[in-house]
């Protein structure tokens, strides 16, 4: 066993973590289905482009149920060429 892990202050730790970024982004694999009332597979559907982000849709694999939301925030905004 390695002493010199526990030997680091806890602040140590956590100044790590939130400046490594390792979690940028999450997309859900299962989420709970009201209709088949049960967590489900869900597939993912771009529903709207905004100038903010992307908007999905999660969908239950079994029955179409909406079963969550989520705004992909994009990193530079479109522009608009008319």
């Amino acid at each position: 066993m390695d002493r010199q892990n526990f030997a680091k202050p806890y602040r140590e730790y956590t100044q790590q973590e939130n400046t490594a970024d390792m979690f940028k982004e999450f997309d859900a694999t299962q989420l709970y289905c009201p209709r088949c009332k049960q967590a489900v597979p869900v597939r993912k559907r771009l529903l709207l482009v905004l100038p903010e982000g992307d908007k999905y849709e999660y969908l239950c694999a079994f029955c179409s149920e909406t079963v969550g939301t989520k705004m992909d925030k994009n990193g530079a905004p479109d522009s608009i060429i008319v």
